[in-house]
C-alpha cells in the first residue's frame, strides 16, 4: 500500500487567456514578490472553499494494490472484522462506528457497548442488505474476505468500500494512517504507531545482535498446516527472531505431514488456538490441553522442543493483527529467553489495551510454560 495519499478537490472555475490582463507589475508599483504572496493568499482560498462548497476526495492504494477514490468527509463507518473494529477504538473513532460484523457478540466483555452496534452479518458472508439500510459513508473490509460482490452489490446502493488488512505487522502503521486521515484522528494515529514503532525496534535492536536463529514450527489453528511464507505466523516469527522451519515452502498455510516436522527438528513450536477470546478466560486450562495433546503426537517426543517442553499454544486475539506486538513477545521470550530475561509481554499487554482500547487488563492468552521440561 502506498505511504501516502492523493488528496484532489474540484476545480472552482478555469483561467481564460482571453481576459485582459497586464503583467507589468512595475508600472504599477507591485513587486514580483507581492504579487506572488498576493496569489498564493488566492489559491488558499479557493482551495479552501471549493473543499467546503463541494465536498474533497481522497485516493487510497488499498491492501490489493487498487487505487480507490473515496469521497470526503467520511462520518460513519460499517466494520466487517475486528482487525478493523480494535483499530477504530485505538483512534478514538466508535461514535463512526454504524455496523459490526456479527461474531462480535461472542466477545461482549472486550468489545463492550460497540457489540451492541447492528450487525450486519458474518466477516465473510455480510448481509449486504443490512450493510446497505445503515446507509454508511464507508464499509472496510479485509482484501480478500468477503469477495469482489462486495464493491459490485455496495455500489448498487452508492456506497464506498475499502480493502484494509491491519494484520500484517510491515502495513499495520501506513494502514492505521490512512484511517487516521479518513476520519481526522491523525493525532491518534501518530500516538499508536509512535508506540508500535518503539517497542518492535526493541525486539529487531536485539535481535539483531545475535546470529543465532532457532529452528521453529509455527502451526495454524488446523493440526499440521504450517505457518508458511507470506503468513502472518512466519511474520511474527521471523520478527521475534526465529527460523521457520516452513519458510521454504510455497504457499501461506501447507499442510504438512508429522513426518516432516519430526525431521526438521524445531527447538520450538507454536501453535494458534481460537477458543472464543482470551480476554474472557480465567484459567490456561484450554490452551494447556491443546500444548498437552501436541507434545503426544506419536513419535515427537524426538523433537527438541518436546524433550525441552519449547511447546506453547497462542490466542488468535494476539495472534497477528493489531496485537500482533504482543504475540511477537511472547514467541520472543521463548525463542530468545537470554536476550530478553526482563520481557513481560503481559505487562506490555495490558499498557496497550488501556492506552489504547480504554479497558482494564485481564484474560489467558498462552498455555503455561512447563517446568523441568517435556516428555
Amino acid at each position: 500500500m502506498s505511504n501516502t495519499t492523493n488528496i484532489t478537490k474540484p476545480m472552482a472555475g478555469r483561467f481564460s487567456p482571453n481576459l485582459p490582463c497586464d503583467t507589468n507589475l512595475s508600472t504599477h508599483g507591485i513587486s514580483a514578490r507581492t504579487f506572488w504572496i498576493g496569489w498564493l493568499a488566492v489559491a488558499l482560498f479557493l482551495n479552501f472553499w471549493t473543499a467546503s462548497a463541494f465536498g474533497a476526495s481522497v485516493t487510497i492504494e488499498d491492501a490489493r494494490g487498487r487505487k480507490v477514490r473515496l469521497s470526503l468527509p467520511i462520518k460513519t463507518v460499517v466494520a466487517l472484522n475486528s482487525d478493523i473494529l480494535e483499530i477504530l477504538r485505538t483512534l478514538k473513532a466508535e461514535d463512526c462506528v454504524a455496523g459490526v460484523f456479527s461474531e462480535v457478540v461472542r466477545e461482549r466483555e472486550f468489545w463492550g457497548d460497540l457489540a451492541q452496534r447492528p450487525k450486519v452479518g458474518s466477516w465473510r458472508e455480510p448481509n449486504m442488505e443490512a450493510i446497505a439500510a445503515l446507509k454508511p459513508d464507508l464499509v472496510i473490509a479485509y482484501s480478500r474476505n468477503p469477495g469482489q460482490l462486495l464493491e459490485n452489490k455496495m455500489a448498487l446502493f452508492g456506497i464506498q468500500v475499502l480493502r484494509l488488512d491491519f494484520y500484517k505487522v510491515d502495513t499495520l502503521e501506513r494502514e492505521v494512517r490512512v484511517m487516521g486521515q479518513l476520519l481526522n484522528r491523525e493525532k491518534e494515529a501518530v500516538r499508536f504507531c509512535d508506540w508500535y514503532r518503539r517497542h518492535l525496534g526493541v525486539f529487531r535492536e536485539k535481535i539483531a545482535r545475535t546470529l543465532r536463529r532457532p529452528a521453529v514450527y509455527i502451526e495454524s489453528y488446523t493440526d499440521y498446516h504450517a505457518a508458511g511464507p507470506g503468513s502472518g505466523g512466519d511474520e511474527m516469527c521471523v520478527l521475534a527472531g526465529g527460523s521457520n522451519i516452513a519458510a521454504g515452502l510455497s504457499i501461506p498455510y501447507p499442510r504438512v505431514t508429522p513426518e516432516w516436522v519430526l525431521s526438521r527438528n524445531p527447538e520450538v513450536i507454536i501453535k494458534a488456538a481460537a477458543y472464543g477470546n482470551g480476554y474472557v478466560l480465567r484459567d490456561p486450562a484450554p490452551f494447556n490441553k491443546c500444548r498437552d495433546a501436541i507434545l503426544k503426537r506419536p513419535a515427537w517426543h524426538h523433537i527438541s522442543a518436546v524433550a525441552s517442553g519449547n511447546v506453547h499454544v497462542m490466542d488468535s486475539a494476539i495472534w497477528t493483527g493489531p496485537r500482533a506486538i504482543i504475540g511477537i513477545a511472547h514467541m520472543v521470550r521463548w525463542i530468545h529467553p537470554d536476550l530478553f530475561p526482563d520481557l513481560n509481554p503481559e505487562a506490555l499487554h495490558k499498557e496497550y489495551l488501556e492506552a489504547f482500547q480504554g479497558i482494564a487488563y485481564h484474560g489467558v492468552f498462552v498455555s503455561d510454560n512447563i517446568q523441568g521440561g517435556g516428555r
